[in-house]
């Protein structure tokens, strides 16, 4: 991990081609978010995250390159976008799993609420799209005493 970027609302991480770097860009989404107050949901951003760091590990950083994961708020805090940018080629897709491997955008697909992949060069962005969800709790109620209007 060499490089971070931080703004209220845009954060962004460069990793290089490191194992490792799959769990420093879950680390990073789990800060993001625990400082935007994300709270239900963040679990579903994670693991995305971590799916999309996966695939441009195994699939779009050739030796010696890295990838950007960016992650930011729009719409007044109520959506999030997390953009993995890498330099391989191709169109990432969902599959059907072969064994243990391809699940990763089927995860992505289930989980996000939009996502797609967008031209880079060289390379790929590939991006999901999540909304925030206010929690039951937080949706105004009458009160219990307010008086009720029949139709």
């Amino acid at each position: 991990m060499d490089k971070t970027m931080q703004h209220e609302d845009v954060r962004e991480l460069f990793c290089r081609r490191e194992r490792r770097s799959e769990r420093a860009a879950r680390e990073f989404a789990r800060e993001a978010l625990t400082a935007w107050e994300w709270g239900a949901g963040a679990g579903d951003v994670t693991l995305c995250v971590s799916e999309l760091a996966a695939n441009a590990l195994v699939h779009g950083v050739p030796p010696g390159r890295g990838y950007l994961l960016r992650m930011w708020l729009y719409e007044q805090g109520c959506a999030l976008r997390v953009e993995v940018h890498d330099s391989g080629y191709g169109r990432p897709r969902v599959r059907r799993p072969e064994g243990e491997s391809g699940r990763g955008l089927l995860l992505v697909d289930a989980l996000a609420d939009r996502w797609g992949v967008g031209p880079r060069e060289p390379g790929k962005v590939v991006w999901c799209e999540f909304e925030r969800h206010r929690p039951f709790a937080s949706i105004p109620r009458p009160s219990p005493s307010a008086p009720v209007k029949e139709p």
